[in-house]
């Protein structure tokens, strides 16, 4: 299968592209990839160091705030789809396939129109704009939510889940004493992003000492930016304290409770390996889509929610204790998460863009 792939600006669009590539590899192993990316953005270093063919175009998202930038980002819209044109044309692939970000806009856009089989893959439960834009250029739609069919078109939408989830299966379980951690108490893992989360970090950092003496462990990724930070205080011994941990569902496999962003990735990650978590959405998003993604969750009694404007003092530590004290309502959660769980996501991904390619789709 030859492959014309676009994902870009964050992890939570270009992982679940490098999923879906690694499907196709894995039954394809002759497939052949493009991938299309912005020029500025977390691809273009991730993805070449991955030994994927990529190529880059300069396109910029509509600034609400300062509107002569608008006028750049115009000349650079109409640019970036002449040149995706000829990178299409050029590579001649059976399918294009965009995961998100505007960068997948000329792209999907010129590939519909140079009459190409198209794919669009929606990681969250409220499309964004990019993708509300190209549905009518998309001949298949998957979704990773239930709730997302509901807001895309019946005739061309599947449900897919999240191609994340799968790599995430994968992924081998950690020796907890690797990090320092007892096999035999239970774990609680708190994570707020790669970056970090300000706000969240500060609050963090007296919160964490409401954690002293408790029968349970914690560990806190705090993302790169937030560690110096969070570090200049001191914590209880069965407070354990990272920066930052590249393959998280390693740890996750351990885990028995979880407090974390709502990231589309992420939640597919926390779905499919059935880990019960308390869920703090990122409210500087767009459209809020972090908090509509957690009440698929929410709503099944899957996991809990607390918004960020309701950390007050204590709030959290007393939320864990609820939770990780009561083992029932622990085996209800993951027992709930179960039913939200689609198996195979990328393999039925691959499936479907099979099909696509050789007419039995629509």
């Amino acid at each position: 299968m030859r492959v014309v792939i676009s994902a870009g600006g964050t992890g939570g669009h270009i992982y679940p592209a490098l999923a879906i590539i690694n499907k196709i590899k894995e039954m394809e192993p002759d497939s052949e990839f493009l991938y299309i990316g912005t020029h500025n953005r977390m691809e273009k270093d991730i993805v070449p160091e991955k030994g994927i063919p990529f190529k880059s175009i300069e396109i910029y998202g509509f600034n609400k705030k300062n509107l002569f930038k608008n006028f750049k980002t115009i000349k650079c819209l109409f640019k970036a789809f002449r040149d995706t044109k000829k990178m299409i044309k050029d590579f001649d692939p059976d399918v294009v396939i965009g995961v998100g970000g505007y960068v997948t806009v000329p792209v999907i856009y010129s590939a519909k129109k140079l009459g190409y089989k198209t794919f669009l893959h929606e990681q969250n439960s409220l499309p964004g704009k990019s993708n509300k834009f190209l549905i009518k250029y998309s001949d298949l739609i998957g979704a990773s939510f239930p709730s997302s069919l509901e807001l895309l078109p019946k005739d061309k939408t599947i449900l897919t889940g999240n191609p994340c989830s799968e790599d995430a299966l994968k992924k081998k379980a950690i020796n907890k004493s690797d990090l320092g951690l007892s096999v035999t108490k239970k774990l609680v893992l708190i994570v707020m992003g790669s970056l970090g989360a300000g706000r969240v970090s500060e609050y963090m950092k007296k919160e964490l000492k409401g954690f002293e003496g408790k029968d349970y462990e914690v560990l806190f990724i705090t993302g790169k930016g937030s560690y110096d930070s969070v570090m200049e205080e001191k914590y209880p011994s069965n407070v354990k304290i990272l920066p930052f941990y590249e393959g998280l569902p390693s740890i996750m496999k351990k885990t028995d409770l979880m407090v974390t962003r709502a990231g589309a990735s992420t939640l597919s990650e926390v779905i499919s390996l059935g880990v019960p978590s308390i869920i703090i959405p990122s409210p500087f998003v767009a459209n809020n889509h972090q908090y509509i993604n957690a009440l698929d969750l929410v709503k099944k009694d899957a996991a809990m929610m607390i918004e960020e404007k309701d950390l007050n003092d204590g709030v959290l530590v007393e939320s864990i204790d609820k939770i990780i004290n009561d083992d029932k309502k622990l085996n209800e959660m993951k027992n709930n998460l179960d039913s939200l769980k689609v198996d195979d996501s990328a393999l039925i991904i691959y499936k479907n863009l099979k099909g696509l390619v050789d007419g039995k789709n629509k």
